[in-house]
């Protein structure tokens, strides 16, 4: 059955033949065919893109298609024959579609929860929540309210002027002492690139750093090979907006590490 939902697509011109997609695909649905990365059938596809960090040259993205829907029992089958292992779960079919009658970019979800807000940090504003220790957490640093990137309009009046932090999901899990170390006197908003629609992140960060007046930004990411995506696609909205803003990417291991600290390299395409 053909449905409209997401899918990666091979640029062959950039395709070097390296290989590095194939492992990083948990649906085994890449191969190298004739010095090229090849998708080997749609079905097997889930499209959340988690073989894009793997790919030196910007070869692979996700697009938006009408495209045979994903058959979860058919990539169990796939790996079993490619002897990987099978996950435990895989996202259903019906998750991965796409209305297409819905508009592809919107500034907010129309709930009370994303309404624009703006607060002081406060040395009395503390979770009430003991910690191991017995004590109390440190005040949270949040000044700010939404922080998710597709719900915050690039006109939001907090972004302006604004040091910017963007941060990927689980880094704030992962990262001890996230809100010491990395929210004061910053801005920030939080994705996922591998989950949420890199289009509108594209988007949405042009309009931010066209209109803003962006001083910095600070990038966290994990190293996991999905997150990397994350820097790649704040690299090609600078450019994009034809801005200049210092920017800084920071790599956090999942042991909670900062495993690297670099300045935001030029944009690949996405």
């Amino acid at each position: 059955m053909k449905v409209i939902r997401k899918l990666i697509q091979i640029d062959e011109e950039l395709c070097n033949g390296c290989g590095q997609c194939v492992p990083g695909c948990e649906e085994g649905a890449l191969q190298i065919i004739d010095g090229k990365a090849k998708l080997v059938a749609e079905k097997y596809c889930d499209g959340l893109g988690a073989c894009l960090g793997e790919c030196p040259t910007g070869a692979l993205k996700v697009i938006e298609v009408e495209a045979d829907d994903f058959d979860p029992d058919a990539v169990k089958n796939l790996l079993k024959e490619q002897g990987r292992n099978v996950p435990d779960h895989m996202p259903s079919p019906e998750s991965l579609r796409l209305d297409s009658t819905q508009p592809k970019v919107s500034s907010g979800c129309g709930c009370s929860g994303s309404k624009l807000q703006t607060f002081e940090p406060s040395p009395c504003r503390k979770a009430n929540i003991p910690t191991e220790k017995g004590g109390e957490p440190g005040p949270s640093q949040l000044t700010h309210w939404p922080i998710q990137i597709r719900l915050v309009p690039a006109e939001a009046p907090f972004l302006k002027g604004a040091d910017l932090l963007l941060t990927a999901d689980c880094v704030a899990v992962s990262l001890p002492g996230y809100h010491e170390r990395f929210l004061p006197g910053k801005k920030v908003l939080m994705g996922c690139p591998k989950f949420d629609d890199v289009d509108l992140y594209l988007q949405r960060l042009t309009e931010i750093f066209s209109i803003s007046g962006i001083k910095s930004i600070t990038v966290l990411e994990m190293e996991v090979p999905c997150c990397s995506n994350f820097s790649r696609i704040v690299a090609a909205a600078i450019k994009a907006a034809n801005a200049d803003i210092p920017a800084e990417k920071i790599i956090v291991k999942r042991t909670g590490e900062i495993k690297a600290r670099t300045s935001l390299a030029q944009p690949v395409p996405l």
